[in-house]
């Protein structure tokens, strides 16, 4: 008696083989999302830290936001904060720690191919920012945000600084060791956090400063975002071109130099 096979063929039920890459990626995205959102650390960093500003900066009255409620000004920079988190910090953390144990140079050995690992990791990177953009826009709305603009605006914007960001994030992991990854990701959050207009305005800072700082990804979609959502611009073309250089630069330096071992 036979096991396995199809009566008088001889072929494999089912056929060997690995699966189609569609699903392969689909496979991946799910398992690199699980593990997010699974790591208490990288939760602290993608949905607390930017509730927790969201909240206390919209209720005390610590910075000047200018006219308006607080919240109108600083929604937008915190959902451009949960986007760095999650697209530079988080994943430059976490796939600097895979390269450093293996796991990299491993998946790259498996029928997945290596384009297709990193766009798993981007999907989950997107599925990441929908949780967070959703908590925090119930979050915002109930401190009693009033959003204008377009949606189509916001979602390009969101986009295009998913992009820049990610890059910036996978070349720092690919070619950093992990120790060195893990301290200048989370500098850099601190440092972009501090000057690049998610809770302090730029105005605050000397014309001089401020003209470096504007051209900071960072800077570019909050300022990008809150034009559209705060301000009802159309879409604030400036913006978008400064994060589709960032997302050019990083994406390629990263294809360039990244190394899996």
């Amino acid at each position: 008696m036979s096991t396995g096979t199809t009566a008088g063929t001889g072929a494999y039920a089912p056929r060997p083989g690995a699966a189609p890459v569609g699903r392969m990626i689909a496979a991946q995205a799910a398992f690199e999302t699980k593990m997010l959102l699974r790591n208490g650390e990288q939760l602290l960093l993608t949905v607390i830290i930017p509730s927790l500003l969201l909240v206390l900066f919209s209720t005390v009255d610590i910075v000047d936001t200018g006219a308006g409620e607080p919240v109108d000004f600083l929604a937008p920079g915190v959902l451009a904060l949960a986007v760095m988190s999650t697209a530079f910090t988080g994943q430059a953390i976490a796939t600097g720690f895979e390269r450093r144990y293996g796991v990299l140079k491993r998946l790259a050995a498996s029928p997945l191919p290596r384009w297709a690992l990193m766009t798993a990791k981007t999907l989950s990177v997107l599925a990441t920012e929908l949780l967070q953009i959703a908590l925090l826009t119930v979050i915002a709305l109930g401190l009693g945000w009033s959003p204008q603009g377009n949606p189509a605006a916001v979602a390009l914007l969101l986009v295009l600084g998913t992009a820049a960001f990610s890059g910036l994030g996978l070349l720092m992991a690919g070619t950093l060791r992990a120790e060195a990854t893990l301290a200048a990701a989370n500098l850099v959050f601190l440092l972009l956090l501090v000057g690049g207009g998610v809770i302090v305005p730029l105005e605050k800072f000397p014309d001089a400063a401020r003209a470096v700082l504007e051209l900071l990804p960072i800077s570019a979609l909050s300022d990008g975002l809150r034009d559209v959502l705060q301000g009802g611009a159309a879409m604030p073309w400036g913006a978008a071109g400064i994060l589709a250089v960032w997302a050019v630069l990083g994406l390629g330096a990263a294809a360039k130099f990244f190394r899996w071992e």
